[in-house]
C-alpha cells in the first residue's frame, strides 16, 4: 500500500500532471501558430504548476486560502471581531483627520518663526536658512543704497 504523502499528495500530483499536459498541448499549438516567443511563454506557464507542486507551494496556497476563509467566517459571526474592525476604522479616521488639522494649522513645525501681525518675524536660533536668506537680502539692499 502506497502511503508517502497520502491521498492528498496523490490528488495534487494528478492535478499538476493534468495542468502540465494541458499546458504542453497549448504550448505546442502556440509555437506552431504564433512562433517562438509565444511557445516560450506557453512553456513558462506550463512549467509553473509542476514547479509549484515540487516546491510544495500548492499546499501553501491552499493553507492560505483556508486561513483566509476561516478568518472571513469568524468575521461574519463574531461580534468581537466586528468591534475590532470598527476600532481599526476609527483609528484610521483619527490619523487622517489629525493630518488634515496639522496641514491646516501650518504643519506644526516648531523651527519656523511665528508671525504676529504688525511685528517683524525673528529667526529661530540655529536656523541657518533664515539667517542666510536675510544676509543675502541685506547685502542686496546695501548695494542699492537702501538701509
Amino acid at each position: 500500500m502506497w502511503q508517502p504523502g497520502g491521498v492528498d499528495d496523490l490528488a495534487w500530483g494528478v492535478l499538476t500532471l493534468g495542468l502540465t499536459m494541458l499546458g504542453g498541448i497549448y504550448t505546442w499549438f502556440a509555437y506552431r501558430k504564433r512562433g517562438l516567443t509565444a511557445g516560450m511563454r506557453g512553456a513558462a506557464i506550463t512549467l509553473s504548476p509542476l514547479a509549484a507542486y515540487l516546491t510544495k507551494t500548492l499546499k501553501m496556497f491552499t493553507r492560505i486560502v483556508d486561513a483566509v476563509t476561516d478568518w472571513a467566517a469568524s468575521l461574519v459571526f463574531n461580534p468581537a471581531v466586528w468591534l475590532g474592525v470598527v476600532l481599526a476604522g476609527v483609528s484610521a479616521v483619527l490619523f487622517v483627520v489629525s493630518g488634515a488639522i496639522d496641514r491646516r494649522r501650518g504643519g506644526g513645525r516648531s523651527d519656523t518663526p511665528k508671525q504676529v501681525p504688525g511685528r517683524k518675524a525673528e529667526p529661530v536660533e540655529g536656523s541657518s536658512i533664515v539667517d542666510d536668506d536675510m544676509a543675502d537680502i541685506e547685502a542686496i539692499l546695501r548695494k542699492r543704497g537702501i538701509t
